[in-house]
């Protein structure tokens, strides 16, 4: 019995002691490997989106700037530069306290709540949702730079004309009231528009053709009509006072939007190689078919190409990471003969003075490709599309209807959005517009008491 009383309590022991060791014994080869390959990927892809991040904010400043600043004439070139600049300011602080909670919060199908009000509970955790293996921070930051530079993009149409504070109210409203509830339809978790997250009409939508290009350039048209046109447009020359700005400008931008595509990706995996490859097809090809058109018209001009190139990327932003390369070919070619008619038939026709054509450049070729993104999307570029539901070539006709809704409540957005704001700015700012002296001094003097050039003696 006392053999047996004891044998008891030194097996128990035994166990106990065979599980310790156990539970204190290395990991296998395998788990090590597995969790050093995880590590890897983790770093890698937290190094391209912060590379990404950077690139987009290049876009912004100095791309866009030297872009729309050349094409001005020099009494407005620090203004016009100015407005980009302030952009980058002004943005990323209303992002913080509110407009990434408003766009990626799970609010309701138009807009987020208000979870992340000061970037509470933004850290280096991931967000499973929406980027699984880069840290929450670098996900809120990439997307900062899609809310910079969207806004920015509208400068271009009441260029040389609308007053400083104007601008800065102006653009305050319109991230609050239009960008951040497009971007939370269709990027947003439960958003309306959302393919991938729970989207009652799932749109395909891979880097902003209609969270950035439509929203931006249908605003852009509604402000030039709003505003009317500058003195003296149709009787006196208008030309682009510096296009050498103007080129270094636009190839800043086709090497930024590199980020902005293919950093869409979130990981520097194959999807992010495909979107870079169609966007840099998609340019070349706009490139092409806007001088083509020109040449037919007369020659083909510096001012042509680099605008052609920034229309092809707008075009195949939405779809870069749907399309084959091929798809990208034909989408940048057809849209740069496309923008090319909106800028130089279309405007005329209508005669209104969009300064530097942000609507016939960005909302014509941002609708144009949603919809062709309907048509060519394909489940063989990108594995997040589900059986069945890729783009017309693939059998899949709604997927169209479903592009057409979502420009349709961009353009509906952009207008009632725009022309509310532009009312209460009236109101606010004792008018938008600038006097017609200073119009005629140049922004660069009356809003800001500097001069861009200096030509003394």
């Amino acid at each position: 019995m006392k053999r047996t009383a004891f044998a008891v309590p030194l097996a128990l022991g035994s166990v106990a002691g065979l599980f310790a060791q156990t539970a204190a014994a290395p990991p296998s080869p395998t788990a090590a490997l597995e969790a050093s390959i995880k590590a890897a990927q983790s770093a890698g892809d937290n190094a391209w989106m912060l590379t990404s991040c950077a690139l987009v904010l290049m876009m912004t400043g100095p791309g866009l700037a030297l872009f729309y600043g050349g094409l001005v004439r020099k009494k407005n070139v620090l203004a016009t530069m100015m407005q980009s600049f302030t952009l980058m300011a002004l943005a990323t602080v209303l992002w913080a306290v509110v407009g990434y909670s408003l766009s990626f919060g799970e609010g309701n199908p138009f807009i987020g709540d208000l979870r992340y009000f000061m970037l509470a509970g933004v850290g280096a955790d991931p967000m499973p949702d929406y980027a699984a293996t880069i840290p929450h921070q670098t996900w809120m930051m990439f997307q900062l730079m899609f809310a910079i530079i969207t806004p920015a993009l509208i400068t271009g149409a009441f260029a040389e004309r609308m007053k400083f504070n104007a601008m800065v109210l102006f653009m305050t409203l319109w991230s609050l009231l239009v960008y951040y509830p497009m971007a939370h339809m269709v990027w947003g978790k439960g958003g309306l528009l959302n393919a991938f997250l729970g989207g009652t009409i799932p749109t395909f939508d891979f880097a902003g053709g209609t969270v950035v290009h439509i929203t931006s350039g249908v605003s852009a048209l509604v402000c030039a009509i709003y505003m009317g046109k500058r003195k003296g447009y149709g009787t006196e020359p208008m030309k682009p006072h510096s296009l050498v700005l103007s080129f270094i400008g636009a190839c800043m931008l086709w090497v930024g939007w590199f980020g902005f595509n293919s950093g869409s990706a979130l990981s520097a995996g194959g999807l992010a190689s495909a979107a870079f490859v169609t966007t840099h097809f998609g340019a070349a090809a706009a490139a092409l078919g806007w001088s083509l058109m020109e040449w037919f018209h007369s020659k083909a001009t510096v001012l042509g190409a680099i605008s052609g190139a920034v229309a092809g990327l707008v075009v195949i932003t939405p779809a870069s990471g749907f399309v084959t390369p091929g798809a990208a070919l034909i989408m940048g070619f057809v849209g740069g003969i496309v923008c090319y008619f909106m800028v130089v038939k279309v405007k005329a026709m209508f005669n209104y003075d969009d300064s530097l054509d942000a609507f016939g450049v960005h909302g014509a070729g941002g609708t144009l490709g949603a919809l062709l993104t309907g048509v060519f999307a394909s489940r063989a570029v990108n594995s997040a599309i589900t059986q069945g539901k890729s783009g017309l070539l693939e059998g899949n006709p709604g997927q169209v209807l479903n592009q057409a809704i979502a420009v349709a409540i961009a353009w509906g957005l952009g207008i009632v959005g725009t022309l509310l704001i532009l009312k209460v700015c009236d109101i606010v700012c004792g008018g938008v517009r600038v006097s017609e002296q200073d119009e005629i001094d140049g922004l660069d003097l009356s809003q800001h008491g500097e001069e861009g050039y200096s030509l003394e003696g």
